[in-house]
C-alpha cells in the first residue's frame, strides 16, 4: 500500500497573501500543502525569470501546482521549469483568447503602461482592481487577504496580467472556474470544470466545492 503523501503547492491571486487559502482544508493523511508567497520582482524582470525564482520553491518532483487568478498565469510559466503531477488553475485563464474583451483592448493599445498603480494605496482600491467593482460584500471579504502593496510588484503584475499572450493552453492543464466570475467571464473560458454560482473569489466562499474537486483531480491518475 502506497502511503506517500502528495505535495500540493499553491500560488495566490494578485497581491493576495497565504491567508486566502485558509478555507482549503485538504486531508493531511494524503496531502502536504505548501503556499508560495509573492516575491518582489525586479522592475524589468521577465515572467520567465520570475517564474524560475518561484519554481525553486517547489522541492518535490511530481507535485501538484495550483494557481489562483494571476497566480494561475504565473504557475503556467513555472511549469516550464518543473516536472509536475498536475497543473491546476482556479479562477484564471489558460490563454490570451480567455481574456475579457476589455483587457484584450488594453493589451492591444498598450494602455496598461499607464496603469495608475501609484494611486492604488488603500485596500478598497486594490480589492476593486483585483476582483472587479461588483459586490460590496465580496469586496470586504477579499479585502482582508490583500497584503502585497509594493508598487514595483503591482506595476509588474498588472503588466503581466494584461499582456498575457499565451496562444494555446498547456496540454493536460486543469481549470476550475465559476460561472458567475465577473473578472474572467465564463463565456470566454473553454474546457473548465464549472462551479455553479462560483464567483472570482469562490476559493473563499465555495471552498468546499473547490476541495472536493481538488480531491478528485489529484486522485485521478
Amino acid at each position: 500500500m502506497n502511503t506517500e503523501k502528495t505535495h500540493i503547492y499553491f500560488v495566490p491571486g494578485l497581491a493576495a497573501s497565504k491567508e486566502i487559502f485558509r478555507n482549503i482544508n485538504l486531508p493531511t493523511d494524503k496531502y502536504v500543502m505548501h503556499i508560495i508567497e509573492w516575491k518582489i520582482p525586479g522592475e524589468k524582470e521577465s515572467m520567465t525569470d520570475y517564474a524560475k525564482r518561484m519554481a525553486i520553491e517547489v522541492k518535490q518532483k511530481d507535485a501538484v501546482l495550483i494557481g489562483v487568478s494571476f497566480g494561475g498565469v504565473v504557475v503556467q510559466a513555472m511549469s516550464e521549469h518543473l516536472t509536475l503531477k498536475k497543473l491546476v488553475l482556479i479562477s484564471s485563464i489558460k490563454c490570451r483568447s480567455e481574456l475579457p474583451r476589455r483587457l484584450r483592448f488594453v493589451q492591444k493599445t498598450g494602455l496598461y503602461n499607464l496603469a495608475p498603480t501609484r494611486f492604488i494605496v488603500n485596500a478598497k482600491d486594490l480589492t476593486r482592481f483585483a476582483i472587479g467593482p461588483r459586490s460590496k460584500k465580496r469586496l470586504e471579504l477579499y479585502n482582508e487577504y490583500l497584503h502585497v502593496r509594493d508598487k514595483v510588484y503591482m506595476d509588474w503584475a498588472i503588466k503581466n496580467m494584461v499582456s498575457y499572450n499565451r496562444k494555446k493552453p498547456i496540454p493536460g492543464i486543469i481549470h476550475l472556474h465559476g460561472d458567475a466570475d465577473m473578472v474572467f467571464p465564463i463565456k470566454h473560458i473553454k474546457n473548465a470544470i464549472v462551479c455553479p454560482g462560483g464567483t472570482h473569489i469562490m476559493l473563499l466562499n465555495r471552498a468546499k466545492w473547490v476541495v472536493n474537486q481538488l480531491n478528485k483531480i489529484v486522485t485521478n491518475n
